[in-house]
């Protein structure tokens, strides 16, 4: 006799189980609160239960990347849309847009799957009409008042037309007075939505299949003083301010090693482009096989250089580092193209074995919440000889006039740009790294 594969589903505390059998009576539903709190997986299972039977054909499942989208929405951790739908759904593509076709009660459906956090973004969802909107970090999501170019708005306009349009929205805090609250969530819940709105907070110790043990842990990885502790584990909206990197600030010598405290698979320059008030800096990041980093080496240079004294400058600065480490790629501001070229050509003329291309730039608070997490769980280190590394860590500072946003402040007064060239230099293993402490992909 066969046998066939089922999800193995934990226990559901009482406020879980309340929300997901409200929720289809309500035309939204917003789950906002800590990471591990369970709200995307709420989410997923009304999505589905919605989607049997729905009168619409297309839907919408969005995220800030289309990567994001299908790894909270599509797996999720084994809860998502392609485990609900075992054996009755396969990945495709629908006019190029990546999509899950679902063979439901109601027939096929077919759900779009998209990234929200550019300003561009809107362009992939134009041209149908949507059933059901569900996002994940809808705050990530790009908006705007131009309800033509603004990604929450235009998903928002592509359900008119729907036979029983539905929306799901979760996220982590943010900042109380971020827009996502004070022009959508906060506003419906004072002034009621057509439909009915449903809005409920989660914490991490909601989710009855987290153990104490396994609580502890996670919290072990935060600094309790800072903001992501306070968002991610409290789950409050919380301002940004004070120092970024407290836990560096407070005790530097936890963090300040002479050499790499285990050996290194490799190791990756990243570069940062001066002009006006920055300076040109490179920063190599070495990676250990058990995902600890350390920042190796460092450059920075005030003063303006013409290209050719930069290439220069950059040619010794990696023949430097290949002498020591393994270093094969080097990651740099992609807004100055005709440098990079010139990096490029002089590494050439040297027959140096270096790939000189494009750092990702993923969003800057991405790349603080990713040192931040290495720090608090005993990952990052700084060698002593990165003085200048050392300086930015210690002295980096929100944007305390940036009410509504996350910033870290850029005004010429502290040094952002060996943070930069830090993080493109280790911003591609971000996802790895995560994965590693066991905080990737947070639901």
């Amino acid at each position: 006799m066969g046998r066939t594969a089922t999800i193995p589903w934990g226990r559901f505390s009482e406020k879980h189980r309340a929300y997901i059998k409200a929720a289809l009576k309500h035309r939204m539903c917003v789950a906002e609160g800590a990471i591990r709190s369970g709200k995307t997986i709420d989410h997923c299972i009304i999505a589905a239960a919605y989607l049997e039977d729905a009168p619409d054909r297309f839907h919408l499942a969005s995220g800030s990347t289309i990567a994001n989208a299908k790894l909270n929405i599509g797996v999720c951790n084994g809860f998502g849309l392609e485990n609900l739908f075992r054996g009755r759904c396969r990945w495709g593509r629908y006019r190029d847009n990546e999509a899950l076709f679902i063979d439901a009660r109601a027939g096929e459906k077919i759900v779009i799957f998209a990234g929200g956090g550019r300003a561009d973004s809107y362009r992939h969802i134009l041209g149908n009409s949507y059933g059901l909107w569900i996002a994940t970090e809808i705050n990530e999501h790009y908006d705007c008042p131009d309800s033509r170019t603004s990604f929450v708005k235009v998903a928002s306009g592509r359900q008119i037309a729907a036979a029983r349009p539905f929306t799901l929205w979760d996220l982590n805090p943010c900042g109380p007075k971020a827009p996502i609250y004070e022009d959508y969530i906060d506003r419906y819940r004072r002034e009621g939505l057509a439909g009915g709105y449903l809005y409920e907070h989660f914490t991490i110790r909601d989710n009855a299949t987290v153990t104490p043990e396994r609580i502890a842990e996670i919290e072990s990885r935060y600094d309790v003083n800072s903001v992501w502790y306070r968002r991610d584990i409290l789950g409050e909206r919380a301002v940004a301010e004070g120092l970024v990197y407290r836990q560096f600030a407070d005790d530097p010598d936890r963090f300040i090693v002479d050499e790499p405290p285990e050996p290194l698979r490799y190791a990756v320059i990243g570069v940062d482009f001066g002009g006006g008030t920055s300076a040109h800096a490179f920063c190599c990041v070495g990676v250990t096989a058990s995902g600890a980093v350390a920042v190796l080496d460092e450059y920075r240079e005030k003063r303006a250089l013409d290209p050719n004294a930069l290439a220069e400058a950059f040619v010794d600065f990696a023949r430097r580092c290949q002498g020591r480490w393994l270093v094969a790629d080097a990651w740099c501001d992609s807004a100055e193209q005709t440098l990079i070229n010139g990096l490029r050509a002089a590494c050439g003329a040297q027959r140096m074995a270096l790939n000189v291309g494009n750092a990702l730039k993923r969003p800057i608070n991405d790349r603080i919440r990713a040192v931040c997490g290495l720090m608090g769980a005993g990952r990052f280190f700084v060698c002593r000889r990165c003085s200048e590394t050392i300086d930015a860590l210690r002295c980096a500072v929100w944007d305390g006039s940036r009410a509504t946003q996350d910033v870290r402040l850029d005004d010429g007064s502290t040094n952002i740009d060996s943070l930069d060239a830090m993080e493109y230099a280790l911003e591609r293993d971000i996802p790895m790294l995560t994965e590693m402490m066991g905080m990737g992909n947070q639901i």
